[in-house]
């Protein structure tokens, strides 16, 4: 399991170049013209992680697989795109399908480039976006609220939709207030509420302090996540050797990828962590909501697996690189013994034992 981000912004923002940089491929067309991206194109990336390189070479695993994060890349939208304009429609269905939304802005000056609204403007950009995602999320409600289908809901439900009816007629997102509200919300196919990620897409010379365009998302949206990456650095790095790659982002002084970037802000926007299992066979990631009991996390291995639980033999990451193998952690007094109610954690290296 890893999680699915959709790229979506107004046309010629850079959304196709930035996906075929994070997914080193070539899939999304890139042209300076609204609309050349159609149909999604939908990219995989494994998650690197040195702690799982570890584990492998110490258990001596015949294989390695890593969790990963699916990037879609998702249709320009346009203002008017909840009735329908441009690419609307599909933009809406297919956003609808991630778990959590990139919103790139345009944040760089070029002649060569035309933007759909003639003036570089990130802020508006962006409320251009918002405004037809609420717009889209305000007609599903109203749908819903219509006599023959109120019949459908129960009193609490039609409650959370005439709450969150008057959020969205003010021009706010829906606000989620517990899990309940936010599973009925997301069976409906809501938008707004959705975690998002605001990355500016800016030129090399602003990449580690910004300019007045990222200034201007920053104070327009306090409470967001904003990094900012340059997608056609981005590009330039994902046809490059791991030491080419290294030697490259030393000399222009870059810490990070933007890739590392969005998986770091992603995994802490949707609560996530990592644990592993490791033996001769294999060693592997496996990503969970934080907070995960330990029969939920055996469950993502096999479902039989939560039914069937009886108990965690657990392993802190730290410990199984420092002493080399579980059985050595286990002599060591390192290996735990956990039952159902135990609440696993990021870098535990785990042992499920279950009923046959």
């Amino acid at each position: 399991m890893g999680f699915k981000c959709g790229i979506v912004g107004l046309p010629n923002v850079g959304k196709s170049t930035l996906f075929n940089a994070l997914t080193a491929s070539k899939n999304a067309e890139a042209a300076n013209f609204p609309f050349c991206t159609i149909d999604p194109n939908i990219g995989i990336v494994d998650v690197i992680d040195e702690r799982l390189d570890r584990l492998s070479s110490l258990s001596n695993s015949k294989k390695k697989i890593y969790t990963n994060i699916t990037f879609v890349d998702i249709a320009g939208l346009v203002k008017g795109a909840s009735k329908g304009e441009g690419l609307g429609n599909k933009f809406l269905s297919h956003i609808r399908e991630v778990d959590a939304i990139i919103h790139l802005v345009r944040c760089f000056d070029s002649e060569k480039i035309t933007h759909v609204n003639h003036n570089i403007n990130p802020a508006d950009d962006l409320e251009t976006i918002k405004t037809e995602i609420i717009l889209s999320d305000l007609d599903i409600i109203q749908k819903k609220l219509e006599k023959g289908k109120k019949k459908s809901l129960n009193e609490k439900e039609i409650k959370i939709l005439e709450t969150k009816l008057i959020q969205l007629s003010d021009g706010k997102e829906a606000k989620i207030n517990n899990l309940e509200e936010e599973k009925f919300l997301s069976s409906i196919g809501l938008l707004s509420i959705k975690p998002k990620i605001i990355v500016c897409n800016v030129d090399e010379d602003s990449l580690s302090k910004g300019n007045q365009y990222t200034n201007q998302v920053c104070n327009r949206y306090p409470n967001e996540k904003v990094i900012n990456v340059c997608a056609d650095i981005e590009d330039q790095l994902s046809g490059l050797d791991k030491t080419e790659k290294e030697t490259f982002m030393q000399e222009i002084g870059l810490d990070k990828t933007g890739l590392n970037k969005l998986i770091k802000e992603g995994y802490d926007l949707l609560d996530l962590e990592t644990f592993f299992t490791s033996g001769p066979e294999e060693s592997r990631a496996w990503t969970v909501k934080k907070n995960t009991p330990a029969p939920k996390a055996a469950g993502v291995i096999h479902t039989d697996f939560e039914k069937n639980f009886i108990r965690a033999e657990a392993i802190d990451c730290d410990d199984f690189i420092k002493f080399g193998s579980a059985e050595k952690c286990k002599e060591n007094g390192k290996m735990r013994i956990e039952g159902k109610d135990y609440t696993v954690k990021d870098g535990d290296v785990l042992y499920f034992r279950v009923n046959p």
